[in-house]
């Protein structure tokens, strides 16, 4: 009896567990399906303070699918640990891979359309932009992540840089320099895969440097930030937490695709032999410089449709914040036609 008793309650379990992933589904579909629709109707508004308001209602609608916002859910706070995020979860958003896609493809339709506000509004003076960081280890996704910006926005106003080892002439000058060249431009949303982070966690594994060297970088790099926040560039820090399990295989992957041949370098075993060594460097950086004005977000990134839609929530969320207006025309339209009929 009492291993029948188990079995009962596991099936049990298994049950609930199933109900509650369909009720959630239903829960998230229904506002994808209001979204869906209040975006098919922007293009029947006349004014384009309308299609704002239209615009600002379908995304408020795909927000309502969170549970609890990515940027309260994910957000690294007092006490948090890295070790402590299940890479295979999908906190806030539900478990269907289905319903994680169809929010992407509805979202990247507001995002395109928050983008041309910003990037018009830079063309005009305004200061607000983005940069996004992406870190985690390798074969976390980042690559898949910068793609999926890029496919959700306009091009025109995306700019994209990758930070390998630094160069001597980079070495030459302090860490930042190489930073600052790449920042984005007003209206602009700069991605960099890596970033200036890697000049504080590199040598506290592998002690390139002595301690006295990097661990001032810290208080350099929240002033850095602070002072960019400061002119309007808003700054979404992203690591991507993947499992070393999940690693393995893309690792594998790589070898049985030569499409993705070039992707693998023996040095990616080498980082990998010291996983432990880079979590608690990471972890340190999180409490070191996650602040008010530019905080980490700890994504799980074994499911890839979920940390690419909650990129999209963050990226689309804080373009949304801006609350700007299209820029009013500044030439005389009576005169333009005159112009035009000559």
């Amino acid at each position: 009896m009492g291993k029948e008793d188990d079995k009962a309650g596991k099936d049990a379990r298994r049950k609930d567990a199933i109900k509650r992933q369909r009720d959630e589904s239903k829960r998230i579909n229904k506002a994808l399906d209001r979204a869906a629709d209040c975006i098919a109707a922007i293009g029947e508004t006349r004014t384009a303070d309308e299609r704002l308001d239209a615009a600002a209602r379908a995304s408020e609608l795909l927000s309502s699918v969170w549970s609890l916002p990515p940027a309260q859910e994910l957000k690294f706070g007092a006490g948090m640990n890295l070790t402590d995020v299940n890479p295979g979860s999908t906190p806030g958003f539900g478990e269907v891979k289905a319903d994680g896609e169809r929010f992407i493809e509805l979202s990247s339709d507001d995002l395109a359309r928050y983008q041309m506000l910003m990037y018009a509004n830079g063309s005009r003076g305004s200061k607000h932009r983005i940069l996004i960081v992406l870190q985690g280890m390798d074969a976390s996704g980042k690559g898949g992540i910068v793609r999926h910006v890029f496919n959700q926005g306009n091009p025109m106003g995306m700019h994209y840089k990758g930070f390998g080892k630094p160069t001597e002439e980079e070495l030459s000058h302090n860490f930042l320099w190489r930073v600052e060249k790449e920042l984005p431009q007003p209206g602009w949303i700069s991605i960099f895969d890596r970033s200036h982070y890697e000049d504080v966690v590199m040598p506290h594994v592998y002690g390139t440097y002595p301690e006295s060297v990097w661990r001032p970088r810290y208080e350099r790099i929240n002033e850095f930030e602070s002072q960019l926040v400061a002119d309007g560039c808003t700054i979404i820090k992203i690591f991507l937490v993947s499992s070393r399990e999940e690693q393995r295989k893309h690792f594998l992957g790589r070898l049985e695709d030569p499409t993705k041949y070039w992707k693998f370098d023996i040095s990616d075993l080498d980082a990998r032999e010291r996983w432990d060594d880079y979590i608690v460097a990471w972890q340190e950086v999180f409490e070191r410089t996650s602040t008010d004005a530019a905080p980490w977000y700890l994504v799980p990134a074994d499911n890839r449709w979920y940390s690419r839609a909650v990129v999209s929530e963050l990226l689309r969320d804080a373009m949304r914040r801006m609350d700007q207006h299209w820029p009013e025309l500044n030439v005389d339209p009576d005169e333009v036609r005159r112009r035009l009929e000559e």
